[in-house]
């Protein structure tokens, strides 16, 4: 499976690909708590950047800071050129081009499948129902749920429901990817079911933000990682580097914990 391994991709990727998404001085807290400290972190297009790091290090937050579910208070950051704004219409148009899986799927319970994968499409992005729904139907397929169309959520498996979250994102067609620890609600035998589907979309070459605590699939889809600790970006480096040879004292703590398991 060497051919979509970060390696066969950053071969055919020049080194000096554009910057998609840029954070700059970010800082936030929650209350006296300095969850992200100064983060300066860039993600080129086509890029697939694996966030980890130990409970608590501002994995998650960095994530969402990116299309703006959490707030900040200082710094700025980029999508495609343009500052993120803080709030009203020019925020909806950028958030549109910015994909999120959840950790708990958050798909509208009381809409069909195929509905959940259209609403998106035909309220923000103004496609005709018709299109949207052959589109839906094409994502759907790919992710390997197209059979369960016109059922809804609950009817499906956690591992079916999180391939229909990601086929929703897709559907708006977005420029850069965000998963928040998109398997860690699911049974383990589920997990691999939708780390394939992200394998995938890596190796087409999506722009991926991804925070998780699935090492294996860091290591085989990732071009980078960055490793974070007290909401700070303490280390990145290409997977193989990281994982062989890490420099901080925290990053090669924090292996020293998980890889013996």
């Amino acid at each position: 499976m060497t051919e979509s391994g970060p390696a066969a991709r950053a071969a055919a990727d020049p080194a000096n690909r554009e910057p998609l998404v840029v954070l700059s001085g970010v800082n936030k807290h929650f209350g006296d708590l300095h969850v992200l400290q100064d983060i300066d972190l860039t993600i080129h297009r086509g890029e697939v950047v694996i966030v980890i790091g130990p409970s608590g290090s501002g994995k998650s937050t960095l994530c969402r800071t990116i299309n703006r579910l959490e707030t900040y208070e200082s710094g700025s950051i980029t999508i495609d050129g343009k500052e993120l704004p803080s709030e009203g219409r020019e925020l909806a148009r950028l958030r549109a081009d910015v994909g999120m899986v959840f950790q708990s799927f958050n798909l509208f319970a009381h809409k069909t499948i195929l509905e959940n994968v259209t609403l998106g499409p035909v309220k923000v992005r103004k496609q005709k129902p018709e299109a949207a729904r052959k589109r839906a139907l094409e994502l759907l397929e790919r992710v390997g749920v197209a059979h369960q169309a016109e059922k809804y959520p609950a009817q499906l498996s956690g591992g079916q429901q999180q391939r229909v979250a990601i086929a929703r994102a897709l559907a708006m067609d977005p420029k850069v990817m965000l998963f928040d620890e998109p398997t860690s609600a699911l049974d383990p035998e589920m997990i691999n079911e939708v780390l394939d589907v992200m394998t995938d979309l890596a190796r087409e070459g999506m722009t991926m933000v991804v925070v998780t605590h699935e090492m294996g699939f860091a290591r085989k889809a990732a071009n980078r990682v960055v490793f974070m600790s007290d909401g700070q970006v303490v280390e990145e480096a290409e997977p193989e580097t990281f994982f062989t040879a890490p420099t901080s004292a925290r990053a090669k703590d924090f292996l020293s914990k998980i890889l013996t398991h």
